[in-house]
């Protein structure tokens, strides 16, 4: 009768220096990609979020203008004052109407997204300005062809 045995190489029962280094690496890109993963969908959240209060912004502001017959002054005057968006940073209102052109929020053709009022919100980096296709206005999140369109000014 053939019998096999088996004898044992080394005694020592762990992991090697090299072994523990690699499954460490592995873990770290593991946790870097997920980290990534999550800080984009916290983004998300944000815009989501800036979004939905920009459109209750506006209907305060519609109801006011239904009931008083004129555009408010400010968000105050509206019921929408002090919100401030995800980023921390007011909310921005103005009515065209009495505004001087050069303040208006304006598309690609430098023509005015809005012919009621402006209402947005400057985003994560705080930075505004007029011109949709500034950078520091591509992560704005805008009100646009008078409430047709709500989201970031990069994509309008």
């Amino acid at each position: 009768m053939l019998v096999l045995r088996f004898r044992k190489i080394n005694d020592h029962t762990g992991l090697t220096l090299i072994e523990l280094m690699i499954v460490i690496a592995i873990v770290g890109i593991l946790a870097s990609i997920a980290a990534m993963n999550f800080m984009s969908y916290i983004e998300k959240a944000r815009i989501a979020r800036a979004v939905a209060e920009i459109k209750n912004i506006e209907k305060s502001i519609l109801a006011f203008n239904a009931s008083e017959g004129r555009w408010p002054d400010n968000l105050s005057e509206a019921g929408a004052g002090g919100m401030i968006d995800p980023w921390g940073n007011p909310y921005q209102y103005m009515p065209v109407q009495g505004s001087s052109p050069g303040k208006l929020r304006k598309d690609r053709s430098l023509v005015p997204i809005n012919s009621d009022f402006d209402l947005y919100s400057m985003g994560r980096d705080g930075r505004s300005v007029t011109p949709l296709t500034a950078k520091a206005s591509q992560d704005d999140v805008i009100r646009a062809n008078n409430g047709g369109y709500v989201g970031l000014a990069k994509y309008y």
